[in-house]
């Protein structure tokens, strides 16, 4: 029965994933996809943690996907959390932005992409960085000294 949906699915032109039943726990933080790759917050030593935060809670309550950086530096991008029914925007995800977390659920990829389905949040571990001493300001930007 399985094999016919998947095959229905692929002739009615839906998404169909090579892996289906790849089951994964992965530890990671949940970041702001389009600041991660765009670096338009100063490169990715600058897009985590809670220097990140106010930007990573503001594109996610406006649509950008929310991803997971994996401790290996691989990228998932989270399609859904445990009953949340939206990617993005979610209560759950705004709650956990910028967190590090453990995640239990099944990882797709399909054209180069990884995508997270979490079924559970196992660990929360909070926010990394927790001061901006080593950010300024504005993340991945200098503070101008004063001029005299």
């Amino acid at each position: 029965m399985r094999r016919f949906l998947i095959l229905l699915a692929g002739i009615a032109g839906l998404p169909v994933f090579a892996n289906e039943d790849t089951r994964i726990q992965v530890k990671g933080e949940l970041i702001d996809t389009w600041c991660y790759y765009s670096g338009v917050m100063g490169g990715p030593d600058a897009v985590t943690g809670s220097a990140h935060r106010t930007c990573a809670l503001w594109c996610s309550a406006g649509g950008i996907p929310v991803g997971l950086l994996a401790e290996d530096g691989t990228v998932y991008m989270v399609i859904k959390v445990a009953d949340d029914t939206q990617s993005a925007g979610s209560g759950t995800l705004l709650r956990l932005a910028s967190n590090t977390i453990e995640a239990d659920g099944y990882v797709y990829e399909r054209d180069g992409i990884n995508y997270l389905v979490v079924s559970q949040v196992v660990n929360e571990f909070g926010i990394p960085n927790l001061n901006h001493e080593d950010y300024g300001v504005v993340p991945g930007f200098a503070i101008p000294e004063p001029k005299e």
